[in-house]
């Protein structure tokens, strides 16, 4: 089934069920009345939303509402815990070499996480907000997972039952304040502002055998002011799968449930897939010998992003993700 959250005035709006071609939808506020709710409570709603989610498919969406993505939020507004983990190795590669380290040791024996700010995550259609051109805005595509509760000291296999939904994210960093911020030894803060989300979420069952091994086996596609950026596969290359990354966030303390977790940057090492950020892109392109003056910049006022998944029939899988930057120059005098 699909779920999406539609703006009605509160911070976590309400929950919605979604037709398969993403046209209609329907609020189900008897079974659930946000999607947080839904997640509290999975065991009992998950039956329920997806019996009254293949009712509505067997009458076409009759009685449902046309689908509004002007009115979509992120499928959860704000989340107990967003955690991101790295398992694409040709991201890490380039990233490290931009920052210019080695890549962590064991980085192939347990997955890198960091733990990023949850209290607002944003609607598909949000502008990208910065305050400076200068901070090097850079936008990343992601796939990730929304779980059920998960108990301390889950096994992986064990994880893998703690999967309720697939997501769609645009992680945006703001590259030019990262290295200063590592630096210090305590992580990202400031360079990880809000993530914009794909409007809808989905179960594993809707993805048929695009979902094996516990990820996603289908093209990003990325786009920059209308030009493709990259279409990178989100199930090649990777490290550690959602089962495994879920277990180890999991080794010392219990995940509430509506805690997201990435998988990091889609990256593939063929370079014909392009990139899912810009990073990546230029560090590939200094690698081919391109000077400095060349290279892809990084976003600018009024740049457009777009991020989407098609299935094999090309319909949208989550919807779109469509930004434009904005740069808060207002906030300068504050």
């Amino acid at each position: 089934m699909r779920l999406a959250t539609r703006r009605n005035g509160t911070r976590d709006g309400e929950l919605m069920l979604v037709s398969p071609d993403l046209t209609r939808w329907i609020a189900v506020p008897t079974i659930a009345q946000t999607l947080q709710h839904a997640l509290d409570d999975w065991a009992r709603t998950s039956p329920q939303l997806d019996a009254r989610y293949r009712e509505l498919t067997a009458t076409q969406w009759r009685d449902a509402e046309p689908y509004e993505a002007a009115s979509a939020l992120a499928p959860l507004p704000r989340a107990y815990q967003w955690a991101d983990a790295s398992v694409y190795r040709n991201h890490a590669r380039l990233i490290y070499q931009w920052r210019r380290e080695p890549i962590p040791p064991r980085y192939e024996d347990e997955p890198l996480v960091y733990q990023g700010g949850s209290d607002v995550m944003l609607p598909p259609t949000a502008p990208i907000e910065a305050r400076d051109e200068a901070h090097d805005i850079d936008f990343e595509a992601e796939v990730a997972v929304i779980t059920t509760d998960v108990p301390m000291g889950v096994t992986v296999e064990a994880a893998r039952d703690c999967i309720a939904l697939v997501v769609l994210l645009n992680d945006v960093s703001l590259r030019g304040l990262i290295p200063s911020e590592l630096s210090r030894g305590f992580g990202f803060y400031q360079s990880k502002p809000a993530s914009s989300f794909a409007p809808v979420a989905v179960t594993r069952g809707v993805l048929g055998n695009a979902w094996k091994g516990e990820m996603l086996h289908l093209p990003v596609h990325v786009t920059l002011n209308g030009n493709r950026f990259g279409c990178p596969n989100a199930g090649e290359d990777t490290v550690f799968h959602f089962g495994e990354v879920i277990a180890h966030l999991a080794t010392t303390r219990s995940l509430s449930a509506g805690t997201i977790v990435g998988a990091g940057t889609v990256s593939n090492a063929d370079p014909e897939t392009g990139s899912a950020c810009i990073t990546e892109a230029r560090v590939r392109q200094i690698l081919d010998g391109q000077p400095e003056s060349d290279l892809q910049p990084y976003l600018r006022d009024g740049d457009r992003v777009t991020i989407e998944v098609l299935d094999g029939a090309g319909t949208s899988v989550f919807g779109r993700i469509e930004q434009s930057v904005c740069v808060r120059k207002d906030l300068d005098a504050r």
